[in-house]
């Protein structure tokens, strides 16, 4: 091997070796030279720096060991016997080195740190000389000599990165102190610390460094607190630049300065003097994800155990906390995060806190409020002093909350507050004191108005209906294996992991507890006696110990699956509630009625008492029905019933109804005091004391029908018109009767209804209303004849709901009296008797009655679409409380899956609603109803087979079709009925686009595609009734276009859309299908409903299966032509709208150049492909007057070939009438002016148009004319003379169906 030249020596160039060494040349072994270099090694450990002539003497040796043939020897025994020479020549000859250059310096510095690389292996047999060599280094500061040279920063990069990375756990105490002292003299005596020297340091503060080198990290952290004085002002220039100047290319750490920052202020604060104010800076960032880094980095500065950052930088402490009311939600939910740590740390802090969590206790988001809670606590539960009054207080109020986790956690973390410190004792009297409100809040809640609402009510059904899974679990256990049974178990088992805490983890260990039921079958013994109905509370621990015990073994430190398992058992099994509990409840009870209890010194009257204690009593009928059942249980119910207040009396018959299924049998004499008193209530009662002693009958006797006709028989015999207050409780017993003995009653009940009902009551009206204009009272006000009113239209509808069948075609003639009494708007008879209160009362009942009868399939089937539309327009009724109530009722039987699906698109007709809370209301009933649809879709295998019945996209075919049928939507061309549509269109869409699940934007605008191709059932000759149809298609291909890009995908499926009388038929059948032309315009003008024109390069084909199974779903309907004459001028009507002012509201661009009545939005000429007008795509805002528009039009018309029609002059009418929609004649200015509250007229059938709609009843054809009467005819009312009476008398005689 071959080397440079080696230096010589000065003087005469002979280099003088130690006594005993021979020359070291290149000539001799390695072996040698490690020898020899050995004794040299030892010759300058013994020499010191008083050596003058030694050192003389050996300079020429000195230099040699610095010559390349030993700086680039391959041995690396060689290698660290030179390193430790060159250390020691260093420590001989300082302060001054014998090697002038500084090339050289340079090479011999990082060659000595290439050897110091040997340190890491401990075990080395050479570690001594290697430690040798650090110690030398450290000792004598020998890199300080480095800071002459240019590039020092070099060597000192390399020594930093060198001694980081060999650091590890075996190395010594004295290791670690020599490399500390090294690295610590060349910061401490430089001039400066470079930013790449720097980074060398800070990047093992870095979790990702940190958590692989646990002795890097320690010392680089006693490397800063060594230096904090002098590195201070490079990190606070590092952390200036990154985070004011936002340069991060100075380093590459520039992405971890908070983390470092962290790191830094747990080392040493005073690291981070001069970086405190810039974060302070960075609190008020614009950038909301910025300003959430620097929050959730100051909250663990500021919560830290020891840190006093709150005290010394009291200017950032309220600049932190002015973040509590950040605009950005996550912001402010990782401020209430860090409330808990601070309080539990500094409690000092807590009075800076409360009045911040007091703002959060009220945020408008729901996570905020919640972690509110939980931060309070927390600390709370591990201290409650760390906790005020007023910090409780908060959690207090939240109890109360809209949201039910809100309310949960606030409840449940009250508990346990109280569990801990009151029921346990854990922190004295004192403490206890300062809770002992929280068992009477907790109670009270379960006294809410609102029974859905209650918090233990809630508990219980959750109970029962977990209890009723385990128990149909059990059942499948005892059946043969099979794989039907297999999916029917993993059902249960999936419908129990949802009603468990984290269901994901839940579906895992309920399958595994399954497993073992199916194997152990005393266990399955113990789960059944746990959910037996006549298990008692000790009981009921025994089973829980016994299972528990089972799956404890093998015994192991954690079993999540055992405590999983637990948690199941503990909601399962009747742990306060059993036969002893309901007997001491009842004593109470009869304590209260009996005057001895401790009432007024509880703060309660009696009254008040007895009729919470029997609402308690009456949830828990429901749920532990078997409970009651004992002769003191019942003896004191009866006492109740006999009480003259009657909600008391009400809820103990709703007990005895639920709870009393073995008296007959068991307790005759509580059978004979029961059944008198149930007569009473049934026939002089409250409504609802009626409703519940007739339900009851039904439910605990056997001679049920003996029972009823007891009651049934004089209540028809003593119906009388005159005196309404009597009528109204036997109308509702006469209605419940019918309903439960349909096969017994049916029949009397027709001749009640025709001769009574309809013709005596309904069709008069004896009474004059209160003029006092309002549109709503309260029950109290309402008149004794409306009231007896709607509970006849009640009666109505229970008795058909008992017969379900429609074979007297009873139920068409009750739809036609309750449409006609819609379109009257409640006064059927148009006498003007009745108040508009009382007309909302009746207009009301109209509407709920048809919804109740369509929950019928038999009677749904012959609501006509006239009368749904009917039905469904009271939900845009002008009276606030008619609205509201038919919302709820509609939303009820909605997500109850009672309704079709049609009566969801009700709910878009809410977009028009003035009052913002209803509109925010129907929303939410939108979401429930579609997420209760979808998840009913998930959990059941078989919907899939009902897809069209059960899927929320298909409610878009009904709600276009009523759209369609507005009757305010009267002009399609007019700018604010469009913009009406396009609101009511967009409520429905926006929600059920909200996620593009299977590609269903797709799924949409291929259904509205498809309507397009189709005509109105309703009335498919009407050419203005369809293209209405066409536009509102139109539109809402709009806005699904607007709302998704994903729209113009391939359908997933082929929608159906429902035929014959629902909305559609006339299918348009094609070999090929008809595409909507220019999509990128995201309009679907082009595809004309009626057009036939092919695109050969579509992505999508209909086939011959799909265009058959279609005209098989239409069978009765042809096929249509193409209809040249209507596709160009529905293509630019629908062209002229979507460009225009009413959809600027999807463009913001276009939204703020708007302007009202001197511009417009105007077009290039429109261009033709297959013979359809295409408008371009992007139109262009420019000056157009008013006057220009019919030539615009006239020109476009002559460019489609056609002539352009011509314009028929428009007759005037008189402003004293106005033209019924449907109607040949006129109502007065006074009948129309009835707006609702869409500002616009509901309109009605006057008297002489009631031919049509009246003609089927009853009643009508004994009906005394007004001379008969000895008055005048009124005007509405039938004359007997005229044609429309005598044809109603003509059909009444022979066809009556309830005669």
């Amino acid at each position: 091997m071959e080397f440079p030249q080696q230096q010589k020596p000065a003087g005469d160039g002979k280099i003088i070796y130690p006594p005993g060494v021979k020359e070291i040349t290149d000539k001799i072994s390695n072996d040698e030279v490690v020898k020899r270099l050995k004794m040299v090694v030892k010759t300058y450990m013994d020499m010191d720096q008083d050596s003058e002539e030694e050192k003389q003497q050996y300079l020429g040796l000195a230099l040699h060991l610095a010559s390349e043939f030993f700086l680039r020897n391959p041995n690396k025994d060689v290698r660290l016997l030179v390193a430790c020479c060159l250390a020691d020549i260093f420590r001989i000859y300082a302060p001054e080195a014998p090697y002038t250059s500084h090339d050289k310096l340079k090479d011999i510095f990082l060659f000595i740190t290439r050897q110091l690389k040997g340190l890491e292996d401990t075990k080395s047999p050479q570690f001594n000389r290697y430690f040798y060599l650090l110690e030398n280094l450290a000792w004598v500061k020998s890199y300080n000599i480095c800071f002459e040279l240019e590039d020092c920063n070099e060597i000192f990069i390399q020594l930093f990165k060198t001694l980081f990375s060999v650091i590890n756990n075996s190395h010594n105490q004295k290791v670690q102190m020599h490399m500390m002292d090294l690295m610590s003299s060349i910061i401490m005596e430089g001039d400066g610390v470079t930013q790449e020297l720097l980074d060398t340091i800070l990047i093992n503060l870095i979790p990702a460094h940190k958590n692989l080198n646990k002795q890097a990290y320690d010392l680089a952290k006693t490397l800063l607190k060594r230096t904090v004085q002098t590195i201070e002002t490079c990190i606070a220039n590092f952390f200036n630049q990154v985070l004011v100047m936002g340069k991060s290319s100075v380093s590459d750490l520039s992405e971890h300065v908070f983390d470092l920052i962290q790191e830094l202020f747990a080392i040493d604060p005073m690291l981070l003097t001069s970086v405190m104010p810039q974060l302070e800076f960075k609190l008020k960032s614009n950038d909301g994800e910025e300003r959430l880094a620097v929050v959730r980095l100051l909250a663990k500065l500021f919560g830290a155990k020891d840190s006093e950052l709150a005290s010394q930088n009291r200017p950032l402490w309220q600049c932190f906390l002015g973040r509590f009311n950040d605009i950005h939600v996550p912001v402010r939910l990782e401020c209430v995060k860090f409330a808990s740590h601070c309080l539990m740390n500094h409690p000092d802090l807590a009075r800076d806190l409360t009045e911040y969590l007091k703002v959060r206790s009220h945020d408008p988001e729901e996570a905020i409020r919640h972690d509110v809670i939980v931060t309070i606590i927390n600390a709370g539960r591990k201290d409650l002093n760390l906790v005020n009054d007023q910090l409780l207080g908060f959690v207090r109020e939240r109890t109360l909350d809209k949201r039910w986790r809100v309310r949960k956690e606030a409840m449940m973390g009250l508990a346990q507050l109280y569990k801990k410190y009151c029921l346990h004792h854990e922190a004295g009297k004192e403490s206890a004191q300062k809770i002992s409100w929280i068992k009477d809040k907790l109670l009270h809640i379960y006294y809410q108005n609102s029974i859905d609402d209650k918090a233990l009510n809630e508990m219980w059904k959750c109970q029962n209906m977990l209890r009723g899974l385990v128990k149909e679990l059990l059942d499948l256990h005892k059946l043969p294996v099979s794989e039907a049974n297999n999916t029917a178990m993993f059902g249960k088992l999936m419908s129990i992991a949802k009603n468990l805490p984290d269901a994901g983890k839940a579906q895992d260990f309920m399958k595994k507890f399954n497993q073992v039921l199916g194997e152990d079958e005393k266990l399955r013994v113990q789960l059944e006696m746990l959910i037996s109905p006549t298990c008692s509370c000790k009981q009921a621990e025994i089973c829980v110990r016994e299972i528990t015990r089972k799956l404890t073994f093998p015994k192991q430190p954690t079993n999540p699956f055992l405590e999983m398992v637990k948690f199941l058992l503990e909601r399962i099994a009747p742990v306060h509630i059993d036969s002893e509990a309901i007997s001491a409840l009842v004593k109470l009870l009869n304590k209260s009625i009996e005057g001895t209890a401790d009432d007024d010194e509880e703060g309660v009257t009696p009254d008040t008492a007895i009729r919470s204690g029997l609402e308690l009593l009456k949830v828990l009928s429901f749920t532990h029905p078997t409970a009651f059942h004992s002769a003191e249980t019942y003896e004191s119910l009866l006492q109740c019933l006999k009480m003259e207040d009657d909600k008391v009396a009400e809820a103990a018959i709703q007990i005895f109804r639920n709870t009393g299924q073995k008296i007959e049998t068991e307790l005759q004499q509580i059978r004979s005091t029961l059944i008198p008193i149930l007569h009473q209530k049934a026939k002089r009662g409250t409504p609802h004391q009626a409703k519940q002693a007739v339900h009851c009958i039904h439910a605990i006797f056997n001679n049920k029908e003996v029972q009823l006709a007891q009651i049934f028989e004089p209540l028809s015999r003593s119906l009388n018109a005159d005196v309404p207050e009597q009528l109204i409780t036997p109308l509702v017993s006469l209605g419940h009767i019918s309903m439960l003995a349909p096969d017994q009653f049916a029949s009397p009940m027709k001749s009640i209804v025709a001769n009574f009902i309809v013709k005596d009551l309904l069709m008069n009206d004896r009474s004059v209303g209160n003029k006092n204009g309002k549109l709503w009272t309260t029950d109290e006000e309402v008149s004794p004849e409306v009231l007896a009113k709607v509970q006849a239209i009640k009666l109505l509808v229970r008795w058909l709901l008992g017969m379900k069948n429609n074979q007297s075609k009873s139920a068409n003639s009750t739809l036609r009296l309750l449409s006609a009494m819609l379109v009257s708007e409640g006064d059927l008879t148009e006498q003007k008797k009745i108040s508009k209160s009382d007309m909302s009362r009746l207009r009301l009942a109209a509407g709920g009655a048809i919804m109740k009868l369509a929950q019928e399939p038999c009677y749904h089937d012959i609501i006509t679409p006239e009368q749904f539309q009917l039905c469904g327009l009271v939900i845009n009724d002008e009276c606030y409380q008619v609205r509201q109530i038919f919302a709820q009722k509609l939303h009820l039987a909605l997500v109850k899956l009672m309704l079709p699906l049609e009566y969801l698109a009700v709910f878009a007709l809410c977009a028009k609603d003035p009052v913002k809370e209803r509109r925010a209301h129907a929303r939410q009933c939108l979401l429930k109803n579609i997420s209760v649809r979808r998840e009913y879709i998930k959990q059941n295998p078989l919907a899939q087979e009902k897809l069209v019945s059960l899927l929320p996209e298909y409610v878009v075919p009904y709600m276009i079709h009523l759209l369609a049928h507005d009757p305010d939507f009267t002009k399609p061309q007019e700018y604010e009925q469009l913009k009406d549509i396009k609101e009511c269109l967009w409520f429905m869409l926006e929600v059920l686009m909200t996620k593009n699940e299977n590609n269903s934007h797709a799924f949409l605008r291929k259904m509205v595609e498809n309507i397009k191709q189709t005509k109105d059932a309703q009335c498919p000759e009407d050419a203005k009734a369809n293209e209405k149809l066409y536009i509102v298609c139109d539109v809402a291909l709009f806005v699904i276009a607007n709302k998704s890009t994903a729209c113009h995908l391939d359908s997933p499926k082929e929608p159906v859309l429902p035929s014959k009388r629902h909305c559609f038929s006339l299918v348009l059948i094609f070999t090929k299908t008809t595409t909507v032309s220019d999509t990128t315009s995201n309009t679907s003008t082009n595809s004309s409903p009626l057009s036939s024109t092919i695109n050969k390069n579509s992505n999508s084909s209909v086939t011959s299966e799909s265009t058959e199974s279609r005209a098989q779903e239409n069978n009765e309907n042809p096929v249509i032509k193409n209809d040249e004459s209507k596709k160009a001028s529905s293509t630019f009507t629908l062209h002229i709208f979507l460009t225009s002012q009413s959809f600027m509201c999807f463009n913001p661009v276009l939204f703020s150049r708007r302007k009202r009545a001197t511009t417009r939005l105007q077009t290039p000429k429109l261009r033709w492909s297959n013979g359809v007008a295409v408008p371009p795509k992007r139109p262009l805002l420019l000056p157009w007057p008013r006057k220009m528009e019919r030539r615009r039009r006239q020109r476009v018309e002559a460019e489609a070939g056609r002539e352009p029609p011509t314009p028929t002059p428009t007759r005037r009418r008189s402003p004293s009438t106005s033209r019924c929609p449907n109607s040949s004649s006129r109502t007065t200015r006074e009948q129309r002016d009835r707006l609702t509250c869409r500002g616009e007229r509901r309109w009605k059938l006057p008297a002489s148009a009631w031919s049509s709609e009246l003609t089927a009843l009853p009643c009508l054809s004994n009906r005394k004319s007004g001379e008969e009467a000895g008055r005048a005819v009124e005007p509405g009312v039938l004359s007997p003379a005229s044609e429309a009476h005598r044809q109603v008398e003509q059909w009444s005689r022979p066809a009556c169906p309830y005669l």
